[in-house]
């Protein structure tokens, strides 16, 4: 992986290698975070898979759990970004806690992790957008076009002002946080045969051989709750903001997508949810909310669901820019790739890295279309499911190794006893993270359909150690050859402010040095 030399680095001016502050408020920083999780694209899209391909009907009970396990995380990751304030977020926090080395592999982690997750929703972005221009124009393009056309469009806005990305991201996720919500009524209100059931919410309904991906899934359906840090450097109050919205992102996601699966299982029948997603997948939500609400609704809604996915593209994609920019800075990456756009602030090059690479993976996807004669939608359906698969585990090792991380920041800053609440509580969080990370990595051949004894099953769970095993090379490597820029992964802004001062020091001894007698 190729770095930009230490004088490369060193040569940035001010706003060069540094984002612009007082960028984006709380309000606007919830918006994107939340716009992350896409709550109607979770509920049509994510939903129906973990019901139909898992045959786990405690999918609201699922959702609960989650909620307590990321609260408990959040408490150790929302007080360790009242101390650092760094656009890489995971892997700085993980570089504070466990050294450099660590440090690197979590940039690795989280680069493809987060990357992985955008790949899948341009896939279900392109199918969708293929299906609508067939329905109401008549068009057969195929799904790979509109992918390519979202990859370009959100380049653009990345590049552009953060602010403006909120406002576009505010106002989608409103409007489906309300479609949504009058779903939820309707589904309670007029329940399918079996009335109001709360089944969904019974502990035996978790037994079953995909629970390690349905876990999956779901922890995915929460991902951006934990953005807001990546934007500590841009918002005003960092050390109250980011936590606020922390807390507030996890708690919105854990009762709103609890109470919209158990509505979609109260809908369809408890009995009968599992066998109904797995024959109508996405169309599940549409149907259901047509037959209660009218197919003028279900159609507006289906459009949303489009635009809904559209927001949680760029929502991914202004965060692995900052990501990517945050490496550059660093030296892990380029130099280049830490540099922000003059008029905007933005992280340009770091978005534009991220819109080539979207492009390559769609087109590889691409090509292994199967054809008017094959299914041409398994491309599609592969890309979703298998990367989605791959960056929500990504995501859990993540915050695992980010638990420890925040453990041994504070107990080697000696406030172990000033925050044994907050240590305790992510230390439970890290244990069952793990559990979550090992039944996944155990169930991964459901998601991909290989037997017991199949090598296939392993192919998921391998991407992500492969990159655990990459990064720690290569953090190896620079400790070796380059203990410069090993020793600054983590700092962001704080080792070039530590390497002014020293140069100031420096060059002030050698000034008394000359003057003095």
């Amino acid at each position: 992986m190729p770095t930009g030399s230490t004088s490369e680095i060193s040569t940035f001016k001010g706003q060069g290698r540094r984002l612009r502050s007082d960028r984006i408020g709380a309000a606007g920083l919830l918006l994107s975070v939340v716009a992350a999780s896409a709550p109607l694209m979770v509920t049509a899209g994510v939903m129906p898979t973990t019901y139909g391909t898992m045959g786990i009907v405690g999918q609201p009970l699922l959702f609960v759990i989650l909620g307590v396990v990321l609260t408990l995380f959040a408490c150790g990751y929302a007080e360790m970004s009242r101390h650092v304030h760094n656009a890489g977020a995971f892997y700085a926090y993980i570089a504070r806690g466990l050294g450099g080395t660590a440090g690197a592999a979590a940039s690795v982690v989280a680069l493809v992790a987060y990357s992985t997750l955008q790949f899948g929703i341009y896939g279900i972005f392109g199918f969708e957008v293929s299906g609508l221009l067939a329905d109401h124009f008549g068009t057969g393009v195929p799904w790979w076009v509109p992918a390519l056309a979202a990859v370009a469009t959100i380049g653009v806005l990345g590049w552009l002002k953060i602010d403006l990305s909120a406002k576009v991201l505010g106002v989608l996720l409103l409007v489906e946080c309300v479609m949504v919500g009058l779903f939820d009524v309707a589904g309670l209100t007029d329940p399918g045969p079996e009335g109001v059931s709360l089944h969904a919410f019974d502990p035996t309904t978790l037994s079953g051989g995909g629970l390690g991906t349905a876990l999956c899934f779901t922890i995915a359906a929460f991902v951006g709750f934990e953005q807001a840090a990546v934007y500590a450097e841009e918002t005003s109050r960092p050390q109250v903001v980011v936590a606020r919205v922390t807390f507030l992102a996890v708690g919105f996601a854990a009762v709103f997508f609890a109470l919209s699966s158990w509505a979609l299982s109260v809908a369809a029948g408890p009995s009968a949810i599992v066998d109904t997603a797995r024959a109508q997948g996405p169309g599940l939500l549409f149907d259901l909310t047509g037959a209660r609400l009218g197919s003028g609704f279900a159609d507006l809604m289906h459009l949303f669901y489009v635009t809904g996915t559209f927001a949680a593209l760029l929502s991914f994609h202004n965060v692995v820019a900052r990501y990517a920019f945050a490496m550059g800075r660093e030296g892990l990456l380029p130099a280049a790739v830490g540099r922000t756009a003059r008029a905007s602030g933005a992280p340009a090059h770091g978005s534009l890295l991220q819109s080539a690479v979207s492009a390559l993976a769609v087109l590889l996807f691409a090509v292994t279309d199967d054809g008017p004669q094959g299914d041409p939608t398994a491309p599609v359906q592969r890309l979703f499911t298998w990367s989605g698969n791959v960056g929500a585990l990504g995501i859990i090792v993540l915050m695992a190794a980010t638990s420890a991380a925040v453990i041994t920041f504070f107990v080697r800053r000696g406030a172990a006893r000033l925050q044994a609440p907050r240590l305790t509580a992510c230390g439970l969080a890290g244990a069952a993270l793990l559990v979550m990370a090992c039944y996944a990595v155990k169930d991964s051949a459901v998601l991909v359909g290989a037997g017991p004894g199949s090598a296939l099953r392993w192919v998921l769970p391998v991407v992500v150690g492969a990159a655990v095993v990459l990064g720690l090379g290569y953090g190896l490597v620079l400790k070796a050859v380059r203990p410069r820029v090993h020793a600054r992964i983590g700092l962001g802004n704080e080792a070039f402010q530590l390497e002014k001062a020293a140069a100031t020091a420096a060059a002030t001894a050698t000034h008394h040095r000359k003057v003095s007698p």
